[in-house]
């Protein structure tokens, strides 16, 4: 009797214990993400966390996410990756040159989850195959999608042999000046450092000649993409922008991947890290769906036909 007692005791035990091992709390992991403005990212970061879930990673339960926003002053980003890395998150996610470029001076060790136009030629990546470093992510090759934008702005402006290539801190400038060149258009590129230099530099592209201007990938352009639309509208310019953003604000056409969709591609990332993946040694992915979409009240205010074929093509349009 003592001894069935004393198995039925130890049967008792190891079945609290492993009771107890599988309703124990999951372990909280812990990322960071470091945001250039709420207002410009706030519908990206919830398709971010909302892959995050799909993936099992639950913010508030089994995932916490330290933010650090700022607010459009970029200028604040080195002090705010520092901060970040002090707290020694599991990854860092962000989006754009400038932030990823101070989280790279601020850790090589901690793994970076990134977006970002030409990570190779931008010194982010060895490879997009095998980054080789401790970032990784989700990266678009901006000079393609600006060629792309040129040709579609030869097929709607009649007669276009001038444009002017609006830019701030892009790498990929030059390449879209060589497109330019191999298809015959007279081209002049315009800096913008300041938000006031963006009124100024469309004013003096509609001097030059201009029949048309390329934007190119800047988050600053798009922070104060007020100010660009407002000063094509006045100088009278079509322009083709580098997200749908600007197109439902005013710009009369983009080229441009899904940001949301390559937002859940980089929660994608941040998960397979999280679950082991080493970021040296996970290719960087790139986004395979576009939106090609018009504003067709800008076209007619602007006096343009958009042509039938040009039209099909389109994935939106602005009415």
């Amino acid at each position: 009797m003592r001894m069935r007692w004393l198995v039925a005791a130890i049967v008792a035990l190891v079945l609290a214990g492993a009771i107890a091992y599988f309703l124990r709390p999951a372990p909280v992991r812990r990322i960071a993400f470091l945001g250039m403005d709420t207002q410009m990212q706030a519908t990206r970061i919830a398709a971010f966390r909302d892959e995050l879930a799909k993936r099992g990673y639950v913010e508030g339960r089994n995932l916490h996410i330290d933010y650090a926003w700022a607010q459009g002053d970029f200028g604040r980003l080195p002090d705010l990756a520092r901060d970040l890395v002090a707290k020694k998150p599991e990854v860092i996610v962000t989006a754009a040159p400038p932030p990823v470029r101070a989280l790279q001076q601020a850790t090589d060790s901690i793994p970076i989850v990134m977006i970002v136009q030409d990570p190779v030629g931008q010194g982010f990546t060895d490879s997009l195959n095998r980054p080789g470093r401790n970032i990784t992510g989700v990266a678009f090759q901006d000079w393609e999608l600006s060629t792309k934008r040129l040709d579609q702005l030869r097929r709607v402006v009649p007669g276009l042999t001038r444009i002017a290539i609006l830019w701030n801190d892009n790498a990929t400038r030059h390449q879209v000046e060589g497109a330019a060149d191999a298809m015959g258009l007279a081209w002049k590129s315009f800096e913008v450092r300041t938000p006031s230099d963006i009124p100024a530099a469309v004013a003096s592209a509609k001097d030059w000649g201009a029949q048309a201007m390329l934007q190119l990938a800047s988050p600053i352009i798009t922070k104060n993409r007020k100010l660009l639309i407002d000063s094509l509208a006045a100088n009278h310019m079509p322009a083709s922008c580098e997200m749908r953003l600007y197109v439902d604000d005013g710009c009369l056409m983009t080229y441009s991947a899904d940001l949301d969709k390559m937002f859940r591609g980089m929660a994608a990332m941040t998960a397979r890290i999280l679950n082991g993946a080493r970021p040296q040694d996970t290719p960087v992915d790139q986004p395979r769906e576009f939106d090609f979409v018009i504003n067709m009240k800008t076209a007619r205010e602007l006096g343009l036909t958009i042509p039938q074929l040009v039209l099909l093509e389109t994935t939106d349009r602005v009415q």
